[in-house]
């Protein structure tokens, strides 16, 4: 099985999001997790967007590595 390397960009673009590099550091800017709160439960998502996060981490697709990267920038 092939792997893919995404990138931030890329993964905001899956979600819908703006993906320019000013458009993330807003986003991280403006976006906080609590500290036991799971990526795909955070209130700013859209239901689709939650649903994206939710499989692929339940499928540990392609995505994982970056969707666990976008996790640990909004814990900061």
């Amino acid at each position: 099985m092939e792997r893919f390397n995404h990138d931030l960009s890329a993964l905001f673009s899956q979600l819908g999001l703006n993906n320019s590099h000013d458009f993330i550091e807003q986003f991280l800017s403006e976006h906080h997790l609590a500290q036991h709160e799971r990526l795909a439960d955070a209130s700013f998502w859209r239901p689709a967007q939650k649903r994206f996060i939710q499989e692929s981490q339940e499928q540990d697709a392609d995505w994982c590595e970056v969707i666990d990267q976008l996790d640990a920038l909004l814990r900061k």
